[in-house]
């Protein structure tokens, strides 16, 4: 079985990934690491967090054939749903979650990270981000796939902000969506591993600031303006305050 983490950028998706990542391997899941180099993957899967990209066909045939032949794994995308995942759900070959966030915090987060790499000569996937129109442009991608995900069956939504807040309830509805032990001691440790204060450093993260209604504190009341009139009633949906 393929499980995939799916998640709005700079949403806290890299910390879920490697919660849901370990949680399985705590109960004997395959690496999703040792996957991507047992099967030859690495050009469809990041080296960190085994990104897999858009969900297309021809993709999501190359991760399936490791899952046929009987390891469950767990793999990280941003794309959309599409018919390829639909049917690989119906099949019973894929469990997905989806993890989202305050879009104004994600679209702040994704410029400054894009930013920091320019400054430190090291351009990465956010640094097209110069300024609020192409952040603003960028985000409005992603809750489009935002409002997608919401409309699909099985999938285990999740809020950024709630596992910030809320760490020990969410992370009970991921144990019990994967059915797994909550008292087995290996599952325990990963929970324990990944707790918001517990310091954890650990390469993937993508951990920076994260703090909630930052953007507030950045953002001009014009600018703030424009968000809350051009996301509207979709942070309502989202169950944020505009």
């Amino acid at each position: 079985m393929i499980v995939l983490s799916v998640g709005m950028p700079r949403a806290g998706s890299g910390w879920h990934y490697n919660i849901i990542h370990d949680l399985m391997a705590a109960t004997g899941c395959a690496d999703a690491r040792q996957i991507r180099e047992k099967y030859h993957l690495q050009g469809i899967l990041t080296a960190v967090n085994c990104n897999i990209g858009v969900l297309s066909a021809r993709r999501l045939a190359m991760v399936s054939v490791p899952a046929l032949l009987g390891n469950t794994f767990v793999i990280k995308a941003h794309a959309g749903p599409t018919v390829g995942s639909r049917l690989l759900q119906r099949l019973g070959l894929l469990r997905i979650t989806y993890i989202y966030r305050d879009p104004r915090d994600a679209m702040l987060s994704a410029y400054e990270f894009g930013q920091r790499a320019v400054r430190k000569g090291r351009p990465n996937a956010f640094s097209h981000l110069r300024n609020f129109q192409t952040s603003l442009a960028f985000m409005t991608d992603y809750v489009r796939i935002w409002e997608k995900w919401m409309q699909e069956k099985d999938v285990l939504i999740t809020r950024y902000e709630d596992v910030l807040m809320n760490y020990d309830q969410e992370m009970e509805r991921l144990i019990h969506f994967f059915g797994l032990d909550a008292t087995y001691p290996k599952v325990r440790a990963v929970i324990e591993r990944y707790r918001p204060d517990s310091g954890n450093d650990q390469k993937g993260l993508h951990f920076h600031k994260g703090r909630i209604g930052r953007f507030r504190e950045y953002y001009s009341p014009e600018e703030q303006r424009i968000l809350a009139e051009h996301f509207g009633e979709v942070l309502k949906r989202m169950g944020y305050e505009i």
